[in-house]
């Protein structure tokens, strides 16, 4: 899967405001990338309409939920040390009930409930529907399970509550799935195969959070550029749709325009994006609408050929330096975003010279990097030996990083001394007297909080920079406020 949200970041539990007559207690915590995120948010919305209303405290919880990733060997340690936790609480207070979710859930449904017995309740990703039926099954004593994939849910009938939310950004996800067989990941058999949402309910989505005061969406799929509306259904059976079905369709560029058009002082963003599947016509609606954010997330994992055969990409390093020429033409502004894997099997040292050769040509913006992490049902994990040595991949990886910090540098530095428009979302973590917020290339700003407030678009003279972060000085609200 393409990385929103890095997965070394510490899970969150999430709160919203109390519902009325809600006596059961939900404390609930989610991990790994933003569509767990706003997974999260569509079961707290089906549990609020169960009785339960969201705490931040462990110790007085009737029902704790982790929602899990199962992307990198890291991400499962860390959920299972959490479960260590909430058992050690269960044990104070035997009521309590524990449940996985996610993609852990879909991949160890067994182990968790009849080998290690760590958990009463465990849910894959299309069954959160029928959580009242799985609860009502552990209120009565007995292990409770739903795996199941769907071809056809995508929640988009949910409402999600907005939980733990600065109540500026909030995610819309518009695809469920994904079809690429990437042979180091393990999201088309915990998510199932693509199908998208009908735009109508995304536009409602958008329409229902700029009327409560939010300025900024990012659309979420794990490959946001297969977006394919056709009246519902897998992606793959769109070949078999009538002509009225395909005359009408909507893709991902359509999408986007109507984002844009439903709400123009919204700011729009996306992710993730995948190269293969990456149209002109998006980049060309997004230098249409200034309201859609200069910003594409374009994951690449390698920058060598061989290798990215072996991994089952389908684009090759010609075809996406063929990508990034034509962002760059179309859109000269766009900051570009990466993901890269080190140590892939197999991998040699020139591989490795390829991907930062690659890099060298890119100079991105950001990036998420990381070490080659067999995980099992892949087919990377089946058919290929994890041969790279571990201190091989640190080492690279180390080289990857230390490059993509010399990149950003050089790029934001391109700001300094020009004027940025920044949405307000939060205080400076270094400083209660500033503000932070990002540009529209997702470039953090921060600068002094003056008369300004949260959800404020202001426009920011650029003064100084550290290689990730702009610093500077409001002048004055930005036209589009």
């Amino acid at each position: 899967m393409e990385k929103t949200i890095d997965e070394s970041k510490q899970g969150e539990s999430l709160i919203l405001e109390a519902k009325k007559g809600n006596n059961r207690k939900l404390f609930i915590e989610s991990y790994g990338c933003a569509m767990n995120f706003s997974d999260s948010e569509i079961v707290a919305s089906i549990l609020s309409e169960q009785g339960f209303n969201t705490t931040q405290s462990l110790e007085e919880a009737d029902l704790v939920l982790v929602n899990t990733c199962s992307i990198r060997d890291k991400a499962e340690q860390t959920v299972r040390k959490r479960l260590e936790k909430y058992n050690a609480v269960k044990r104070i207070n035997p009521k309590m009930k524990v449940g996985v979710l996610g993609c852990m859930a879909e991949r160890l449904k067994t182990k968790f409930l009849e080998e290690e017995k760590i958990v009463d309740l465990v849910v894959g990703p299309d069954a959160y529907k029928d959580l009242p039926n799985l609860l009502a099954e552990v209120d009565e004593g007995r292990d409770a399970i739903n795996v199941i994939l769907s071809k056809e849910e995508t929640y988009g009938d949910i409402s999600p509550v907005r939980l733990n939310s600065n109540g500026v950004t909030a995610f819309v996800s518009i695809t469920r799935g994904c079809d690429n067989m990437c042979t180091f990941c393990v999201v088309p058999f915990t998510r199932g195969r693509e199908r998208s949402r009908d735009p109508q309910s995304i536009i409602e989505e958008i329409n229902d959070l700029w009327n409560k005061g939010f300025k900024e969406v990012t659309l979420l799929g794990q490959n946001v550029d297969s977006y394919l509306w056709y009246g519902g259904g897998l992606k793959k059976d769109f070949s078999k749709a009538s002509d009225l079905q395909k005359a009408t369709a909507v893709d991902f560029a359509q999408l986007l325009e109507l984002c844009a058009k439903a709400q123009p002082k919204m700011r729009i963003r996306f992710s993730t994006s995948n190269p293969q599947d990456l149209t002109l016509d998006v980049i060309e609606t997004m230098a249409k609408f200034n309201n859609i954010c200069k910003h594409i997330h374009l994951p690449v994992q390698s920058g060598s050929n061989r290798i990215l055969k072996e991994m089952n990409r389908l684009h090759t390093r010609e075809e996406y330096f063929e990508l990034i020429d034509n962002i760059r033409r179309i859109l000269p502004e766009c900051a570009i975003s990466q993901d890269l894997i080190a140590g892939f099997p197999t991998e040699t040292e020139q591989d490795h010279q390829d991907t930062l050769s690659l890099m060298d040509y890119v100079k991105y913006n950001f990036g998420y990097m990381f070490t080659y992490s067999e995980r099992p049902g892949t087919m990377a994990e089946r058919k290929m030996d994890d041969d790279v040595p571990e201190d091989v991949k640190k080492r690279r990886l180390a080289e990857i990083v230390q490059r993509q910090r010399e990149h950003s540098e050089i790029r934001t530095k391109e700001y300094l001394n020009t004027t940025v428009e920044v949405l307000i979302e939060r205080e400076s973590k270094k400083s209660n007297n500033q503000w932070s917020g990002r540009t529209s290339q997702n470039v953090v700003a921060v600068f002094p909080k003056e008369h300004y407030n949260i959800g404020d678009l202001v426009n920011v003279d650029v003064k100084d920079c550290t290689s990730a972060t702009l610093i500077g000085e409001a002048i004055g609200y930005s036209k589009d406020n």
